[in-house]
């Protein structure tokens, strides 16, 4: 049955891939991206060239979440609404954590009024969350029910994003689902995070800058897998996952000096390039996913190994050049520690 998804900074990394993923799934669907196209959002990454006659498969629109009249549109007009659209890195976060707020907050709020407002024609609206919202591991690992405990102004923002669209399924009975994956890496992710900077460090033979003594853990997950869980939360009994929150991970950790080490194995570096700054203020010190919830629930485990995923990676960046050189400036980011040193992340 043919459906309209509107799927907010669907430029993104994620999001595009979803938008991806959703194209060449269900070819019976209309897709709307929403896009402010800010430093990490690209019309490259999307499956069609918008500029060629494309038929009523894919529209775009030029826009911010916070623009209550063109959400409101836009939502009139979809059955299904997957929000991704948010500012997403840690360390901007934190010399420049009014537009966090602003966007992954207010953008949020806009969202959800809309899809209140059009709630007897949107089926559900899915809010991309995220697992930073819980904070440093307390347990082996994190499921459903960790207490949030964001450790930076972007976690910050994204936990009451989270909270705020539970809000609106336990106050006004709306359709939503929270989906919190956690740390992905494929395809079209911008240069600021760790994987992606790695591989581009070793392509242009620079030093691989790893945050304190490179031993913070993170749950990686390949980016597909993410779409595929999206996927069923759209499409899976509304009943089964209305109100609920399904984390989406590899239940593997591996630390930040460990995936260092193997971008540099598999690119034929030296294990010399690999040097240490100061930590990352508010650093989480290990994240590893509990999927037993989304595994009963949805039938979701990854497919993607973590030695296939990152070999696959590494090629898309080898292969896709011109994509990301013009990135090359913004991987770097000035911030002050506690200790008031001004230092590059």
């Amino acid at each position: 049955m043919s459906k309209t998804i509107l799927i907010t900074g669907g430029a993104g990394f994620i999001g595009s891939n979803f938008v991806g993923y959703i194209y060449n799934k269900y070819p019976d669907y209309k897709i709307i991206v929403l896009d402010a196209l800010t430093y990490a959002g690209f019309i490259e990454n999307l499956p069609v060239n918008i500029n060629e006659e494309n038929g009523d498969r894919l529209s775009f629109w030029y826009g911010n979440v916070r623009n209550g009249e063109l959400v409101d549109t836009l939502v009139s007009q979809a059955d299904i609404v997957v929000h991704f659209a948010a500012e997403t890195h840690v360390t901007r976060s934190i010399y420049d954590n009014f537009i966090f707020f602003e966007t992954d907050v207010l953008g949020t709020q806009t969202i959800a009024n809309a899809v209140l407002k059009y709630k007897d024609s949107v089926e559900r609206f899915v809010h991309i969350s995220t697992s930073e919202v819980y904070g440093t591991a307390r347990s082996e690992k994190m499921d459903e029910n960790e207490p949030l405990m964001p450790m930076s102004p972007y976690a910050a923002a994204k936990a009451g994003a989270d909270r705020l669209v539970y809000s609106y399924w336990a106050t006004y009975e709306l359709p939503c689902i929270i989906i919190r994956p956690f740390n992905n890496y494929g395809p079209c992710q911008h240069l600021e995070k760790a994987v992606p900077r790695f591989i581009t460090s070793c392509i242009i033979d620079e030093p691989i800058r790893v945050h304190g003594d490179g031993s913070s853990a993170r749950d990686f997950i390949f980016v597909e897998d993410t779409c595929r869980a999206i996927d069923l939360a759209v499409h899976t009994d509304i009943q089964k996952v209305k109100g609920e929150v399904f984390n989406v991970a590899s239940s593997q950790h591996r630390t930040i000096l460990s995936i260092a080490q193997e971008v540099v194995f598999l690119m034929g570096k030296d294990e010399t390039m690999i040097k240490f700054s100061g930590d990352r203020p508010g650093q989480v010190f290990r994240h590893t996913g509990d999927t037993t919830k989304i595994e009963a629930r949805l039938g979701w485990q990854p497919e993607m190994s973590w030695g296939m995923g990152i070999k696959k990676t590494i090629e898309w960046y080898k292969n896709n050049r011109s994509w990301w050189e013009k990135q090359l400036w913004m991987r770097s980011v000035p911030i002050i520690t506690k200790s008031g040193k001004r230092e590059l992340h």
